[in-house]
């Protein structure tokens, strides 16, 4: 039997929540509702959902808040859909650098939400298209890093886990993979999220920053991830695959 997605819905709006959960449910998805912070960490206190649908204009805790919260905890590496304002870019590009996955702007269509939540949730179980990955590969090594690849951990120097949202991973993954090769941002895009970027899309510069934020790379003297401008960026560190580790 195909697993049943699950999808935990946060928005104070009580005709949003029954709207969305009708649809969802007829579309074959198993759906929790929260209205706020609190209802949600009740929620989560059962189990990870698949997938959590965030509104940011929340009373108390707004989404950004609880973004954050997501990410620093246990449920780091649950994809988060955030839902905000059509004028709000700010808010957007705030969203993401907290670890949103991916955003849609309200009003929405039900149907566009339901594709979107597809989508966020299929580039999350699979790696991105168009990788040349070693799949024996457990461990692959890079300056003072290792990345588990089977658990998707982060290891320092020291063997301390750093915690990495699954976009972080996708990114840092598509870079393993990729080392000394010129990206481009609209191929970052397609191959972390599926998508095409239009002339405003910041959020693979957003990612980029908050995955420099892990490795502790400079951004001024980068010594993984280089800019070069008008053109992407550039893995520029030696990677080593080390199979068979633990």
């Amino acid at each position: 039997m195909d697993k049943i997605d699950h999808v935990l819905l946060v928005d104070d709006d009580r005709a949003i929540r029954e709207l969305v959960a009708a649809y969802l449910e007829k579309n074959g998805m198993r759906v929790s509702l929260a209205a706020n912070g609190r209802e949600m960490r009740t929620a989560l206190e059962s189990g990870a959902p698949d997938l959590i649908v965030l509104d940011l204009m929340l009373p108390g805790e707004d989404g950004l808040v609880l973004c954050r919260e997501l990410r620093a905890g246990k449920f780091r590496t649950v994809p988060v859909l955030m839902l905000t304002a059509l004028s709000e870019e700010t808010d957007r590009i705030v969203g993401l650098e907290m670890g949103a996955d991916d955003y849609l702007a309200k009003p929405f269509a039900v149907r566009e939400l339901l594709a979107r939540i597809r989508a966020v949730l299929r580039r999350s179980r699979m790696l991105p298209p168009g990788m040349q990955v070693t799949e024996a590969a457990q461990m692959l090594s890079f300056g003072d890093w290792r990345l588990d690849t089977t658990a998707r951990h982060l290891l320092d120097a020291e063997g301390t886990m750093v915690a990495l949202s699954g976009a972080e991973y996708r990114l840092l993954r598509v870079f393993l993979d990729h080392p000394q090769r010129v990206l481009t941002r609209e191929q970052l895009l397609n191959l972390t999220q599926g998508r095409q970027a239009d002339a405003f899309d910041r959020s693979i510069d957003l990612l980029v920053s908050r995955l420099r934020q892990r490795l502790r790379d400079e951004a001024r003297e980068p010594r993984y991830i280089k800019t070069l401008r008008s053109e992407g960026y550039v893995f520029s560190a030696a990677v080593t695959v080390i199979e068979g580790s633990p």
